[in-house]
């Protein structure tokens, strides 16, 4: 992976074309931070149905149907 990422890297700087890898950085730097929320509201719904059905579980203790 970082191999390859050299190679490119190489590649545009010898060409000179710095808007190109200003907008390179600046894409993979804005879909790891999507991914990274996107990660991180999966864990926060998953904790928020365990929450929810702990809430319920204490519910039908409360009422005896349990």
């Amino acid at each position: 992976m970082t191999e390859v990422l050299d190679r490119v890297l190489d590649a545009v700087l010898a060409r000179g074309d710095l808007a190109h890898l200003a907008l390179f950085l600046w894409a993979g730097t804005a879909s790891a931070l999507s991914w990274h929320a996107l990660r991180e509201l999966a864990r926060s719904n998953r904790r928020f149905e365990e929450f929810v059905t702990a809430l319920a579980h204490v519910d039908r203790l409360i009422r005896g149907r349990d």
